[in-house]
């Protein structure tokens, strides 16, 4: 129970993305399901029935998928609470969050067996839908107002509509286009989910503005705030969707001219939209986690300060010895003081238990040591890419590099584990940002192996270059969700400022590559630029990373 206590704040966010995507995909099939797949099965021809059958599927186990979820939520948070609070489980299970969480896994539960009988009862799924959405909203910031409680719940149902019937109902689209194979098919298909997309986007706009007025409030809040930063971040994601969703629109207006348009390039913006839109679901699963901008008046990071931390400076490329290190040197003294009494020395750090010593300078600079020799090997990584697509043949073993950075991480991420600290790497994990250190460690060598197997020709599977691209985009959604036990809120605040647009780089570069794949010519040769210069851009922001 301790661990999972100590591991909670981050596994909530994790959980919670997850359900989001969930609930999302579940309310986009059935939506897609009772206005396109449905009403237009007749009119799309014999796969019709086929797309009916793969909507209801996908929906009905995306319902399993939140019901699961949902109850780990409620598990866990139960558990924690019980734990920690003076509070038996009947009294944990009349909370708000307990009772909207079983509501919401009642309604996915009806929704799940309606779809697997195939009835379509249009009337109850969307008063199913409803209540699952209402439900949803009960544990959102609106939920805790005390003013403008009720608009506020309605926009906020508002936003999670627009998500479900918008990105929610992608994966059903584009199992639906897989299914026809004749351009008025494609057309009758992409002209009513266009006309669907835009009614989810119009919600999300509407929404998420008003939303922005209640909980940002003012300009100085966007950057200033840790909420604002991550409002921010979905602002660029949301940005990026809107344009895929244009060149999809395009398309779709291509097909009323020309039934026999290619819908390559639509299926491939598709399945683009499907990876930033789940990544923006995290995003909003982590501003879940702090409170509204409004709320925070004081300790605001100001623009004057966010300049000077960002001024240019030369990389800090030598590093201080470790035991200098404030940690190390806290244990070294506490060490010393039993030794004259012979009992046992009582450890500086316990994982997971947030008491890390005050950091010193010799922390910062280790930190800043570690995120500079970082930026070159990423813009290592990014021009040694570049150079591959000119030709270079030699350059093709670029992913090697990644093997390098792993090991760097590793080795200096956490000082305070092994091998360099004293604490076991089992009993480290008990500290959820070492964990994190350690999965982006690990992603980074997965990618960097297989797409040097690529690169090299060792592995000819084409599903194989695909590691790349998603490992890239799954690291930067994890690292919106990633954070730093600094003590100083404006510190931490001013470190997120640098992660959070290293992060949205790497969810485009990822999905630039996987575009240079998938895409048909012209596209994927612009793709294939974009990503190592925006690989050589993450390296160079790195580079220019300070903590003080």
């Amino acid at each position: 129970m301790s661990l999972l206590i100590d591991i909670f704040g981050y596994l909530s966010i994790i959980i919670h993305g997850l359900t989001i995507v969930a609930q999302s995909m579940m309310l986009g099939g059935v939506f897609f399901l009772l206005f396109l797949a449905g009403p237009l099965s007749a009119r799309i021809g014999p796969a019709g029935p086929s797309i009916e059958r793969d909507t209801r599927l996908i929906a009905a186990w995306s319902a399993l998928a939140l019901i699961l979820c949902e109850g780990a939520t409620v598990a866990l948070q139960s558990a924690v609470l019980v734990d920690t609070v003076d509070l038996n489980l009947g009294n944990v299970l009349v909370a708000n969050f307990a009772i909207s969480g079983m509501v919401k896994i009642a309604a996915a539960t009806l929704i799940a067996i309606l779809l697997f009988r195939r009835e379509r009862p249009k009337a109850a799924l969307l008063i199913l839908a409803a209540i699952e959405l209402a439900a949803a909203t009960m544990t959102t910031h609106a939920a805790a107002r005390l003013d403008d409680r009720l608009p506020l719940l309605i926009v906020a149902g508002l936003h999670q509509l627009g998500a479900a019937i918008w990105i929610g109902g992608i994966p059903v689209f584009i199992s639906a286009l897989a299914r026809v194979h004749d351009g008025a098919a494609w057309r009758l298909i992409g002209v009513r989910f266009s006309r669907m997309s835009m009614i989810g986007v119009a919600c999300i706009l509407v929404s998420g503005t008003t939303l922005s007025v209640f909980f940002v409030g003012s300009l100085d809040a966007f950057y200033g705030t840790a909420y604002g930063v991550m409002v921010s971040a979905k602002i660029a994601l949301f940005a990026s969707l809107l344009l895929l969703g244009l060149g999809n629109y395009m398309v779709v207006e291509r097909l009323r001219r020309d039934p026999a348009t290619s819908v390559a390039r639509m299926k491939r913006f598709a399945e683009v939209e499907i990876g930033i839109g789940f990544s923006l679901f995290f995003a909003a699963a982590s501003l879940t986690s702090v409170p509204p901008a409004v709320d925070l008046t004081q300790d605001r990071v100001s623009w004057a300060e966010i300049v000077e931390r960002n001024a240019p400076q030369w990389p800090r490329l030598t590093s201080p010895n470790h035991d200098v290190l404030a940690l190390p040197a806290l244990q070294a003294k506490l060490d010393a003081e039993p030794a004259q009494t012979m009992s046992h020395p009582q450890k500086a750090f316990v994982p997971g238990s947030g008491d890390l010593p005050a950091r010193n300078a010799a922390d910062i600079a280790w930190s800043e040591y570690n995120h500079h020799w970082a930026g070159l090997f990423v813009v290592l990584i990014g021009v040694l890419a570049l150079l591959d697509r000119t030709g270079q043949r030699w350059a093709r073993h670029w992913p090697l590099v990644f093997l390098g950075l792993a090991v760097f991480l590793l080795l200096r991420s956490d000082p305070e584990v092994w091998p360099l600290g004293t604490e076991g790497l089992l009993e480290s994990l008990r500290d959820p940002e070492v964990v994190q250190h350690r999965f982006f460690a690990l992603l980074t060598i997965i990618f960097g192996v297989f797409e040097w197997r690529v690169r090299t020709g060792r592995t000819t599977n084409p599903r194989a270059a695909l590691v790349f691209p998603l490992a890239t985009a799954i690291g930067g959604a994890a690292l919106l969700t990633h954070s730093h036990a600094i003590a100083n809120v404006k510190d931490a605040l001013l470190v997120e400022l640098v992660h959070t647009p290293l992060a949205l780089i790497a969810i485009w570069a990822g999905w630039a590559r996987w575009l240079e794949i998938r895409l048909d010519p012209p596209g994927n040769r612009i793709a294939g630029w974009v990503w190592p210069v925006a690989f050589v851009v993450i390296g160079l922001m790195l580079l220019e990373y300070r903590e003080a």
